[in-house]
């Protein structure tokens, strides 16, 4: 059977964390993991039916589309509707709620148990898959982060400035690098990668590059 490994990608809001593991599961014909879209469709939930949903997680449906950008709650496609302003600007507090975090970590172990998974998220390396071969953590200013952000709220027709993204972004990084449970760091044996001024093609690379390096060894 040929060897697979775990691939965890961590970093704040807007780093490309999403398109570079995308890219980079299709690359090695990996599973992608969005671990950021679960704790947004779970947020959407919430907010939907009220914070009370939050002690009824089991009777959550949560899953990927074959494609695995979509994604699926009780059914329905919400892969547009997560990403809304509301789900955006509530999603830090309902991620840092230890019954989500549990019920979602458990969830996202279980699917990496047989390897060839390329997860992001903020704390894949240091909770979710602690063993992970190959973690990464990339970064970049706020605002080359927003500025990204930017062009993705454009093409999705959104109207908002470059101010209030990188205000967003930074209130983001407080909070989730302060939260209690799961804070957001950096794993001691990652590997950090500053994308502020890599490509999307070179980031690629160099993952691709450390991974086939990590599955040529014995």
């Amino acid at each position: 059977m040929k060897k697979k490994i775990n691939i965890a990608i961590d970093g704040p809001a807007a780093a490309g964390k999403s398109t570079i593991s995308r890219r980079v599961a299709k690359r090695m014909a990996y599973i992608y993991i969005d671990t950021g879209a679960m704790y947004r469709a779970v947020t959407l939930h919430a907010i939907r039916n009220g914070r009370g949903v939050i002690d009824q997680l089991d009777d959550l449906d949560i899953r990927f589309g074959a494609d695995g950008t979509s994604i699926y709650l009780n059914g329905e496609d919400v892969s547009a509707d997560i990403r809304s302003q509301e789900v955006t600007n509530n999603v830090s507090e309902i991620s840092s709620l230890a019954e989500v975090r549990q019920y979602l970590v458990s969830m996202q172990r279980k699917i990496a148990e047989d390897k060839g998974v390329v997860m992001d998220g903020r704390d894949i390396g240091t909770t979710v898959l602690p063993e992970a071969e190959l973690k990464v953590y990339m970064k970049a200013s706020p605002e080359i982060r927003a500025k990204r952000r930017l062009k993705e709220e454009k093409e999705r027709g959104i109207d908002i400035d470059l101010e209030t993204l990188t205000d967003q972004i930074i209130r983001r990084d407080d909070l989730d690098m302060n939260r209690e449970i799961s804070p957001l760091v950096k794993a001691h044996d990652a590997v950090l990668l500053d994308t502020s001024h890599m490509s999307i093609p070179e980031v690629e690379e160099k993952i691709i590059r450390m991974a086939e390096d990590l599955l040529r060894e014995d």
